[in-house]
């Protein structure tokens, strides 16, 4: 998990990638935060100009670094949409050959900002993808604030749920963050990773929350890199002590 700022330049935040990539140590996958490809810039900029195709030049750079460190590697980008003035806010897991894009469903329309006005919303598909035979659910930054995303991950069998972010700065964010990961964990019982930007622009504090919503590991605002080792069993034990999926009532 690998809390780092985008900057502005794309060719840039590649070179990044690659740095990155050189030194990954022994994992599984490598998570990089939401718009790692190319930052918001100011509020309201336009951002079309730095849409790609899925194919392009930051996805070849995520198949690099996985090819080269044997991990999958989940970053953020804006991919070219059938709106041309409003690209998509897509993540991107590369696996070596293997592409997973998830374009991110709830746009930041909230808390002054309107990522509406630069931004295609995605279609309605949750994205549940299976890495070293874990099942994933992929989520992103504001997505975190709807449980019904969550939950439908977790109804496909999701056993952690990923959540890259650039969650903005503010009065209550980090409270924000660090309570809907949680919960999100807790109503569940999942696994989640949250996988910010720094500050000061934004909250940073990434996170590892076991199924059972006890904080494994947070970062600060700066820059941070967290390793952690997640396990299944701890999915099955938690909800053999709390079956409350089991016990919903529809």
């Amino acid at each position: 998990m690998v809390q780092r700022a985008s900057g502005l330049d794309p060719a840039e935040n590649r070179t990044a990638l690659e740095e990155l990539a050189d030194h990954p140590g022994a994992t599984d996958l490598v998570v990089l935060p939401e718009a790692f490809a190319r930052d918001f810039g100011e509020a309201g900029s336009d951002l079309a100009p730095f849409a790609e195709p899925l194919e392009g030049p930051f996805t070849e750079a995520l198949r690099r670094a996985s090819r080269s460190s044997g991990a999958a590697w989940l970053a953020g980008m804006f991919e070219v949409a059938p709106d041309p003035a409003r690209p998509l806010n897509t993540l991107v897991l590369a696996e070596d050959d293997r592409l997973t894009a998830y374009r991110k469903i709830h746009l930041y329309d909230s808390f002054g900002y309107r990522e509406s006005d630069t931004i295609s919303a995605g279609d309605l598909e949750p994205a549940r993808v299976d890495v070293g035979g874990f099942p994933l659910g992929l989520m992103t930054c504001y997505d975190l604030r709807f449980p019904e995303l969550a939950r439908t991950l977790v109804e496909q069998g999701a056993e952690a749920l990923v959540v890259p972010a650039a969650w903005v700065a503010g009065d209550r964010k980090v409270e924000h963050w660090r309570t809907l990961l949680r919960a999100r964990a807790i109503e569940n019982t999942v696994w989640v990773l949250g996988v910010g930007q720094p500050g000061p622009r934004y909250t940073g504090h990434s996170l590892v929350i076991a199924p059972d919503g006890d904080v494994l590991l947070e970062a600060g605002e700066d820059d941070a890199v967290l390793d952690t080792v997640i396990d299944r069993t701890a999915v099955a034990d938690v909800r053999r002590t709390n079956p409350s999926l089991e016990n919903r009532r529809l």
